[in-house]
């Protein structure tokens, strides 16, 4: 259950604002604590030449461990003031992820109203809330993120986003001025782009696009994102072909995506398509990831849930496929005790890993690697 500090809960504080800013008008507002804290053990075949490795993932499990602040102020007319500070850690070390950011997987404020939602900061691309719907195993640690580490953290700093509905119709778009300007890394894969650079407008830019439509038990979605090079960026495939020639503000890492999902009862299934395009002056390489999964509430507190992905680098000669199976058992509303496990084929050439928990486990090319997980998770 999230944590909300009411208006009458600040009343002393309100007092004081009273008396500093008089002429500020009443207006209803709440702020909410919430978070989540997810790990386990991992064991991990082939991780290396010297073999298999043992150990609590440094990154995720079902979900990254994140804790967070939202809020929300009602303006009148329609309009609400919003905000969102997310801070994301590792349950190992205690350690803060992101590259060490305090609030690194979202830091936005913005405006919320009949026609839409305005916000600026750091946030997530419209990448990202494609993929809600039709990945069914979402961030998992055997997730997506194996095969392309950028898709569970699709977000960019100094961006505008906006996105607005109607009749179960969703368009969104977002505009990064720099997607890394803290120097440590916006996301996995992506180098430290040099962020905002004065007379260089396109250096490090960010945009994209969604369309998505969602129904009682069905819905549909694609998007489209485009990210420029700048200086200390990367373009990584993670296949052992990997490209990281990116530091021109010409060269261009490109995702497009499509997706679908169903759900009848307790069953729902989804699945869809991602193609990737790097072009740079050495280089023009893409691939085609496709993924398909089902999920199934046994009980009530029972889930099982599983998914299939494929990745195609034809440029590179490098081919993957993973299977995952998942089990997830709720003690009560807010935890939960999960079992996984995983097998990643790898072409001859292909070096992909099946773990997104952390670095150290990356196989030698074509081999397969195995990967089981027990773990527990928390929401609050």
């Amino acid at each position: 259950m999230a944590f909300r500090i009411s208006r009458h809960t600040l009343a002393p504080l309100a007092a004081v604002a009273a008396l500093a800013v008089p002429s500020i008008a009443s207006a209803q507002s709440n702020v909410t604590l919430y978070g989540i804290v997810d790990t386990g053990i991992e064991y991990v075949s082939h991780a290396s030449p010297n073999g298999s490795v043992v150990r609590m993932p440094g990154v995720t499990g079902e979900l990254p461990s994140r804790w967070g602040l939202r809020g929300s102020e009602d303006l009148g007319g329609g309009l609400a003031a919003i905000f969102q500070l997310e801070s994301g850690f590792n349950i190992r070390g205690g350690d803060l992820g992101q590259g060490g950011r305090l609030f690194g997987r979202q830091a936005f404020v913005g405006v919320k109203g009949p026609y839409g939602t305005l916000s600026f900061g750091r946030q997530y691309t419209m990448t990202y809330y494609a993929l809600l719907g039709s990945d069914i195993l979402g961030p998992d640690i055997y997730g997506m993120g194996s095969f392309d580490a950028y898709i569970p953290n699709a977000r960019t700093d100094n961006s505008v986003t906006y996105q607005v509905g109607w009749q179960g119709l969703t368009f969104g778009a977002g505009y990064s001025f720099g997607r890394d300007s803290a120097g440590t890394g916006n996301s996995p894969g992506q180098g430290t782009c040099a962020g905002q650079v004065p007379g260089q407008s396109v250096q490090c830019r960010d945009w994209s696009v969604m369309l998505k439509y969602d129904a009682s038990n069905f819905g549909v979605a694609a998007s489209y994102e485009e990210q420029r090079g700048g200086t200390n960026a990367a373009a990584n495939f993670f296949d052992g072909q990997a490209t990281s020639v990116f530091t021109s503000s010409g060269d261009k890492d490109t995702r497009t995506t499509l997706g679908a999902y169903y759900k009848y009862g307790a069953f729902k299934v989804g699945g869809g398509w991602l193609g990737r395009r790097v072009s740079t002056s050495a280089v023009n390489t893409h691939s085609n990831l496709f993924y398909l999964g089902a999920a199934y509430s046994v009980t009530p507190a029972w889930l099982m849930d599983a998914q299939v992905y494929r990745i195609i680098n034809s440029d590179h000669d490098t081919r993957g496929t993973m299977t995952t199976l998942r089990a997830t058992y709720s003690l009560s509303v807010r935890t939960a005790v999960y079992a996984q496990a995983a097998y990643l084929f790898n072409s001859a050439r292909a070096a992909y890993s099946v773990s997104g928990g952390g670095g150290g486990t990356t196989p030698p090319a074509g081999e397969g690697q195995a990967g089981v997980m027990l773990g527990m998770r928390h929401t609050f």
